[in-house]
Parts: C-alpha cells; structure tokens; sequence
C-alpha cells in the first residue's frame, strides 16, 4: 500500500530497547511499501524525531525515559492533530488501555503480537481505522460490563496504590481535600470496597492499577 504520491509509508519507532527498536526496522523495512525513518530511545526524543521527519505513523512505546509514551503523544497531537500514533507495549491494565486513546493513539497493540499483524494494523491505521490487540478487546468487553470509573478517579486510586495521602493528591491535582475524598467515596462505591487497602487490592486484580 503505497501513498497517494507515490511514497512509502513513514514510520518512526520509539522504544528505550534498541535491540526492540532494530528488530521492528528490520520487520518493517522488510515490506516493500513501508520503512522506518526515525528511531527514538526516549519520550522527548520521540516528538522531537516526529517534527522533523513527519512520519505517516508513530509506534511508541508506553515506557520511557524522560517522558512516557502517553506524554509523547499528547505533545505530538498538540502540533500535529492529524498524527496516527499506535501504541506498542506489554502493559494491557485499564488505566493504560484508557489514557492512550485519550491521548490520541490509534491502535493499542502488545509486543507478543506475530509480525504480520503489526504491518496489518500500520496500513488500516493509515486507512484510518482503529485497532486493539486481541487480549485488549477482550479486556474492554468485559469493561463494559462493569461500572466504569472516571479519568480523574482512575488517576487517584493509581496515587492511592503509590502510597499518597489525601491531601498530597489534592496537592499533585490542583484541586481540594474535599474534592479528592469526594473521588474516594466514589471509587469505594463502584469497587464495592471499605478501606483503601481493599480498593488498592481490587483495583490490582482488575487491572486498573500497576505496580512498580
């Protein structure tokens, strides 16, 4: 699938494991309509390399250096809305799953996925399509039957997982005491939980929260 004009499909790669990163120019050079032009080792890296080489797609990884990839992609879409970044990881939680579409990514795929569909998903993505992984469809299905907990309510049980009091999380958020246990009360509800140790508890089993 050439281009419009005639040109192959640009792609930048931006993962902190160069053997990863020569591995995924290996696959992708090897297709015909298709090359890696920019390679990046770390998040600021990635959108510097994508203002200058303006490449059609983006696989970034979710875990880097400097900035993340969620970051990476946020800033790439403020200069270029029309950007298709596709995430490519071994993180599969909610939380995750979530923030990158927000942010702006296209597809959502996981490392341990065969060669073929990884140049798959590079040309529907170019189509304009989305894709998932298997295994993160699987995981949004069973989402949806679940009661769903808000962005912002997803970003305080992830700093009550790292340990952090009420009133560092209104501290880090910008927003009141109040408003934090206001959050609190609420994801206690959805988790059917008591105590913060059982909704760090549940929210690890779930996946909505990962521990490092």
């Amino acid at each position: 699938m050439e281009l419009a004009d005639g040109r192959s499909i640009g792609v930048l790669v931006a993962d902190d494991h160069s053997i990863l990163r020569r591995g995924l120019k290996d696959i992708i050079d090897r297709e015909a309509d298709m090359r890696v032009v920019a390679e990046a080792a770390d998040g600021i890296e990635a959108v510097r390399r994508y203002d200058e080489y303006r490449p059609d797609i983006a696989l970034i990884d979710l875990s880097m250096p400097r900035a993340g990839g969620i970051e990476a992609i946020r800033l790439i879409k403020a200069s270029h809305p029309d950007a298709r970044p596709i995430i490519l990881t071994t993180y599969d939680t909610e939380e995750d799953i979530e923030l990158g579409f927000q942010a702006g990514a296209r597809a959502y795929l996981l490392k341990d996925m065969a060669c073929e569909s990884l140049v798959e998903c590079i040309r529907d993505v170019l189509k304009g399509h989305k894709r998932v992984a298997p295994a993160i469809a699987e995981k949004l299905a069973d989402r949806l039957s679940r009661v769903k907990l808000t962005a912002r309510e997803l970003r305080i049980l992830g700093l009550i997982a790292a340990g952090k009091a009420n009133k560092e999380i209104a501290d880090m958020l910008g927003i009141s005491d109040a408003t934090v246990k206001a959050h609190i009360t609420s994801v206690f509800g959805k988790l059917q939980v008591s105590s913060r140790t059982e909704a760090v508890a549940a929210a690890i089993q779930r996946g909505l929260v990962r521990i490092t």
